[in-house]
């Protein structure tokens, strides 16, 4: 009976370690579920570069994925906020804490993408931003569980008002959305209207989805300005250019509209007739390549329309997210962030993409001229690329970062 008795133990004891060794990659995904969170503007002024649309390329990254990782089933939830930091705050909490949500993408708003990354710090969970130019998002506030797809107001701003400048445009007038976004792009603006040798006469900021923006435009106008640049975005800056044109700033004031956020939907809000001859850049278009125009053609097929580089970095990421826990075995965030900054990012939005420390994405930007009707082909051909700007160029330098992950890592 002893003998008996330690040899059970024995064989037990390599059973039980024999069980520690195999099962991990199962057991490493909490609640057997990786769920995705997509947060954003459904309704206002930013819905028609997100929104919807945003749901329907995380739903196909999924998809293509095979819709499991690791055996276990993946979920999608999605939810607008508003532009509201409360509303979008408090989704986001119950999303962590009670819906055991694992990453949550997208958002398209500074002010509760800032808070968000530090509710996701505290919580270990993930968020990576797609259209927050904030930059203190990679700067001062960045944490070791967020990341930045697409640009920053540095990147949106610098090569092209120093193009600007370069043909005599050396005078500016600034209308700016009073948020966090456009607090930063005029923060950047001004450095580089500064740096290229120019001047800025003046600045004005008005509220965060203004149908009317006359009173803004007519100080622009007077104020003599050779250059007016529009620090907003989405609907603003769709009744910026509209009624810009309509008071002649352009045609009587021998102004030039300079707007470095610029969405595809916006031109085709705005139509060529109205947005002709407008420069800016961006990180994707939908008839870059034959990858871009595959996939453009299957997500049109679904939502009815052109993605926007919102849509792209949207499905990069849900997908690259993916990638990483596979190869992490597991949905812990500090883990799945290593996989994610030590995997390139290969898709149609971007080749060999790193992602650095501090959470900024590195990718190439196009320098776009939107085509004159005579020019356009058909339905969504609305730009001329002009140039590729490399992500050295586009991106402020680590050297240059106030991220204290990267002081740490000096």
């Amino acid at each position: 009976m002893t003998k008996f008795h330690f040899s059970s133990i024995g064989l037990l004891s390599i059973i039980a370690s024999l069980a520690l060794t195999i099962a991990p990659a199962h057991a490493q995904i909490s609640d057997d579920v990786v769920r995705i969170g997509i947060i954003n503007d459904t309704s206002g002024p930013y819905a028609d570069l997100s929104g919807k649309g945003s749901v329907v390329a995380a739903q196909m990254a999924i998809e293509d994925f095979g819709g499991r990782v690791r055996a276990k089933p993946v979920e999608l939830v999605s939810a607008g906020h508003q532009l509201k930091p409360d509303v979008g705050l408090s989704t986001i909490r119950r999303w962590f804490d009670v819906e055991k949500v694992d990453m949550v993408a997208d958002i398209v708003h500074s002010s509760i993408a800032l808070a968000a990354q530090t509710v996701a710090k505290e919580r270990n969970r993930i968020i990576i931003a797609t259209a927050v130019g904030a930059n203190d998002f990679t700067g001062k506030a960045c944490t070791s569980t967020s990341a930045s797809w697409i640009y920053d107001t540095d990147a949106l701003t610098n090569a092209l008002v120093r193009s600007v400048v370069a043909t005599k445009k050396d005078t500016w007038f600034l209308i700016v959305v009073d948020y966090a976004f456009g607090h930063s792009m005029e923060a950047d603006a001004r450095k580089a209207i500064d740096a290229a040798g120019g001047k800025v006469l003046g600045s004005v900021r008005h509220p965060l989805g203004t149908a009317d923006l006359s009173s803004y435009l007519l100080q622009a106008q007077a104020s003599g300005a050779k250059a007016v640049l529009l620090a907003n975005g989405g609907a603003d800056l769709i009744n910026s250019i509209k009624q810009a044109t309509e008071f002649g700033l352009v045609s009587k004031g021998h102004q030039t509209l300079v707007a470095p956020l610029v969405f595809l939907t916006d031109v085709h809000s705005l139509g060529l007739q109205a947005a002709q001859g407008l420069s800016f850049t961006i990180p994707f278009y939908w008839d870059l390549d034959d990858k871009t125009r595959a996939w453009s053609k299957r997500f049109f097929d679904r939502h009815g329309a052109m993605p926007t580089e919102v849509h792209a970095a949207v499905y990069s990421a849900v997908q690259h997210y993916l990638k990483s826990v596979d190869a992490a075995g597991t949905d812990e965030a500090q883990a799945v962030m290593a996989k994610m900054r030590e995997l390139p990012v290969n898709d149609f939005y971007v080749t060999n993409g790193i992602l650095r420390i501090d959470g900024r994405l590195l990718h190439p930007m196009y320098l776009v001229q939107v085509k004159s009707p005579a020019e356009s082909k058909g339905p969504w051909d609305f730009y001329n690329i002009i140039r590729t700007i490399p992500a050295d160029v586009v991106f402020r330098p680590l050297a240059e970062s106030a991220c204290p992950l990267v002081q740490r890592d000096k």
